[in-house]
């Protein structure tokens, strides 16, 4: 059964119906003839769970098959060489080492954790560029279909995705693009002003703090950046636009918004990690009992994440049609303005 059948089943057309009435006020629309309006990070998640009950067969399919497996595999990071990990660790320590850093407890932490994700990166990119990617297409289809009306088709779907597909994988590689970029600018930022301290003369704890303040200006920078990359690929799927015309796009629209992209990424981080931590510690660990919870708790933590995944990307395609209704209503009040200026003129 398609997901169009999901959708019909138990009466969701009364369903649509009603969710067009709970959100007319408070949710943007593709619809012309649709009244909106920008909202913030509550309101957000507010208009993603709406839609995620009103056209919960077609999402958790999305989940089931597109996402659940590549977070099966990413979770416990199935194709991670660990040597690998442990070499560029250790390359990565030498160089804190040599640029007068103190090998405290959270940096040895910190190049662990780095080194992790850049080989889980690497090894993992295949399925990025594949399912995960399709995923977020599947995602922001459904979700552009609800504001739409329209029934969500797994067939029309597949002839959307012939088509876009191409645009959409030039898209993401350019954002893999930005990404390396600005972890490569950090590292090398990093290195230049923890060397320039050292050979100033300042004490190892003094770099140490330099290179907390370093990782919190770019934390706050590389939040930006993925606010920006999410946004370019809800774009590059529901607008004729992709590469970098799709990342300035992004850049543009989500002025005024920025503090909302923020708070919506701040929160997935923090659910990701959360559960990133509980598999750490309640699967990867020998160190509790006689590992018999592993069996469920396993699968119950990689569809916890998958869910996680969902939301965030649910999140994204809303927080797209927000920072367009919120450009939209900055033009009319700029048009009101000027036409207040017109009319003053015209009685002087």
């Amino acid at each position: 059964m398609g997901l169009s059948g999901m959708m019909n089943h138990g009466g969701s057309n009364s369903k649509l119906r009603k969710f067009e009435i709970e959100s007319s006020s408070s949710s943007p629309s593709s619809s012309s003839d649709h009244k909106f309006h920008s909202m913030n990070a509550l309101e957000i998640l507010r208009e993603t769970v709406r839609i995620l009950r009103y056209n919960l067969g077609a999402f958790m399919l999305i989940a089931l098959l597109l996402i659940c497996p590549v977070s099966a595999i990413l979770l416990p990071n199935l194709l991670v060489d660990q040597s690998v990990v442990n070499s560029l660790t250790v390359r990565l320590l030498l160089v804190s080492k040599s640029s007068g850093l103190p090998l405290l407890p959270f940096v040895r932490n910190s190049c662990q954790k780095f080194s992790e994700t850049a080989v889980s990166s690497a090894m993992c990119f295949p399925l990025f560029i594949t399912l995960s990617l399709l995923s977020r297409a599947a995602v922001v289809y459904s979700v552009d279909c609800t504001y739409s009306r329209k029934k969500v088709v797994v067939t029309k779907f597949v002839v959307i995705m012939q088509r876009l597909w191409k645009r959409l994988v030039i898209t993401y590689l350019w954002i893999c693009t930005v990404i390396v970029v600005c972890l490569t600018s950090f590292c090398v930022f990093l290195v230049a002003v923890c060397s320039s301290f050292y050979v100033l003369g300042f004490s190892p704890d003094f770099n140490a703090y330099g290179a907390i303040l370093v990782g919190l200006v770019f934390s706050v920078v590389f939040a930006n950046a993925i606010i920006i990359c999410n946004t370019t690929i809800v774009i590059s799927i529901l607008e004729d636009v992709s590469g970098p015309g799709a990342l300035v796009r992004a850049s543009d629209l989500i002025k005024g918004q920025t503090q909302v992209g923020l708070l919506i990424f701040l929160g997935s981080t923090i659910g990701l990690t959360f559960v990133e931590g509980l598999f750490e510690h309640r699967v990867k660990s020998l160190s509790y009992g006689d590992g018999s919870s592993r069996l469920w708790e396993g699968p119950l933590l990689v569809v916890m994440y998958s869910f996680v995944v969902l939301i965030d990307t649910m999140m994204s395609a809303v927080f797209y049609f927000s920072c367009r209704s919120y450009s939209m209503e900055a033009v009319e009040a700029l048009e009101a303005s000027g036409e207040i200026v017109s009319q003053d003129l015209s009685l002087l």
